[in-house]
């Protein structure tokens, strides 16, 4: 049997057979690769390879930033950040259709801009939004579904780790995905946004009280601007060079950790749970990472991404369709996976192929597959943020399905429109320098 053959029918059969009876993700994709490796090589051989690249795999100075940016993401979820960027989202929606939604909306790119993490906005905004707008009238489903579909805007906006998983396997500048990401990741917000004043126009009761004096808002902004801030701080000195990614991480852990002792919600004996759920977390990621090498040393091994090139530019030469049957696969095949696991094994599957045959940037690629893994993470019947938005507003997942499906269509139509504009993503790097 032709050893690329081989090795998809070992991956697909062992990892999806694997997570179907309940095996850790990072475990499905890593022993089906090891396997792959002892049959290609011989049994001391393959399971050299495997401990060498899973070693190699997470020996990386840039992979400390993941950790780091969890870390400082937990400070924030538990420092009273989320309520004071609330305040401010509040008082910027003043009485659009819709406003408690709208809030959530902003509040959630707001804070994804400051965590970078789809489950801790659904979670840290959601649950501190649920009761105003039960109390409002909100049908709890709907508002939760449009909670759960603004969340994932912060794997998008920077700092994201997820755009840092895919610089680290695709070599590619992590400033530069930070400066793409920022307006794909409005542009979630600006599908979300719409989708809620079509529901809300028809609703006046769903308005809000109205803008803030300016008064007011200075204070509101004010008590806001220090969080925003670390944003400035950090994504501003990684892309002029004024430290790496892994040094931003540390500078916005030691911001997160000031303002949260400064804002008097985080004691010193809380650091104890923040590290603990913080080692928790990145410890899961990082051995992914691990794992994760071996398979795509196994597929470059058997000329995986090489045959599946070939067979791509067999069927079509054209770039718009390669985009589409792309966007179909990493929709379907992501929806049970998370973000991380999926862009760990997709990219080194398509990105050759991307680059060399259809002639794609690397950093525009990034955030289409990005995107594509944020709707993959709402997507039933295995989506976390799914889950966490739902049980935030104290609804069962199965009436959040419908309500759903309208931010679902909106957003794989900004998904077709961010694939087929490059500027879209590469326009503020290339102004920046950064291309």
């Amino acid at each position: 049997m032709d050893d690329a053959l081989l090795v998809t029918l070992i991956m697909v059969i062992g990892m999806f057979g694997l997570m179907a009876i309940g095996v850790s993700v990072s475990v499905s994709i890593g022993l089906p690769a090891a396997i792959c490796l002892v049959l290609l090589q011989s049994n001391e051989q393959g399971i050299y390879t495997s401990a060498q690249k899973i070693y190699n795999g997470i020996d990386s100075f840039a992979l400390l930033a993941i950790p780091l940016f969890v870390l400082a993401g937990t400070i924030m979820n538990s420092g009273g950040i989320a309520g004071r960027l609330i305040d401010l989202a509040k008082a910027m929606t003043g009485r659009t259709p819709g406003a408690l939604a709208q809030t959530n909306l902003v509040a959630n790119m707001l804070f994804g801009s400051v965590s970078g993490s789809a489950l801790a906005g659904a979670a840290a905004v959601g649950s501190a939004m649920a009761p105003q707008q039960r109390k409002d009238g909100y049908d709890m489903p709907w508002a939760a579904a449009a909670n759960v579909a603004s969340a994932p805007s912060g794997m998008l906006i920077p700092p994201s780790n997820t755009l840092i998983v895919y610089a680290l396997v695709s070599q590619t500048s992590v400033g530069a995905l930070f400066v793409a990401g920022y307006i794909p990741g409005i542009l979630w917000g600006l599908a979300c946004a719409v989708v809620i004043w079509l529901y809300a126009r028809k609703r006046p009761a769903l308005a809000g009280a109205g803008f803030p004096t300016f008064p007011v808002f200075l204070t509101v902004l004010g008590r806001a601007l220090p969080s925003l801030s670390m944003v400035v701080i950090v994504v501003g000195g990684i892309v002029f060079g004024f430290f790496t990614p892994t040094e931003g991480a540390a500078v916005s852990v030691v911001v997160a950790t000031a303002l949260s002792m400064a804002y008097g919600t985080v004691k010193v004996k809380d650091f104890y749970s923040i590290l603990l759920a913080s080692t928790r977390t990145s410890s899961v990621v990082i051995f992914l990472i691990g794992l994760s090498s071996i398979l795509s040393f196994a597929m470059t091994y058997a000329r995986v991404p090489q045959l599946i090139g070939e067979w791509m530019t067999t069927i079509t030469d054209s770039k718009i369709v390669f985009l589409l049957i792309m966007m179909v696969l990493l929709l379907i095949i992501g929806i049970p996976l998370d973000a991380t696991p999926a862009v760990l094994i997709f990219t080194p599957i398509f990105l050759p192929i991307a680059v060399q045959a259809y002639d794609i940037d690397p950093i525009h690629f990034g955030i289409i597959i990005v995107f594509n893994m944020c709707i993959a993470v709402i997507s039933p019947p295995s989506a976390p943020v799914l889950f966490v938005g739902a049980k935030v507003a104290g609804v069962q997942v199965e009436r959040v399905f419908k309500p759903l499906l309208w931010f679902y269509a909106s957003l794989v139509v900004m998904l077709i429109i961010i694939q087929f504009v490059p500027a879209l993503s590469l326009w503020l790097p290339g102004v920046l320098g950064l291309l």
